[in-house]
């Protein structure tokens, strides 16, 4: 949906789709497990990494990034 096409996953815009839907998914399982510092963790690392990945697609492609902020509703 985001990539080129199904199996396009090493795509930037592939990439941060998976990141942030595993990012929700997560946020999901933390609200109910509070205690869980792990998974608080990689729930960081991930943000980390999406953050690093879209600041790389703004640089080469601004367009590109508009559309998968646009996409994905990332900013507010």
């Amino acid at each position: 949906q985001y990539g080129k096409d199904d199996k396009d996953t090493g795509s930037a815009e592939g990439q941060i789709a998976l990141f942030t839907y595993r990012i929700n998914h997560l946020t999901g399982h933390l609200k109910s497990n509070k205690k869980d510092f792990s998974t608080r963790r990689a729930l960081i690392k991930l943000v980390g990494k999406r953050r690093r990945l879209l600041d790389y697609l703004k640089e080469k492609d601004i367009e590109r990034y508009r559309a998968i902020i646009e996409k994905l509703n990332l900013r507010k």
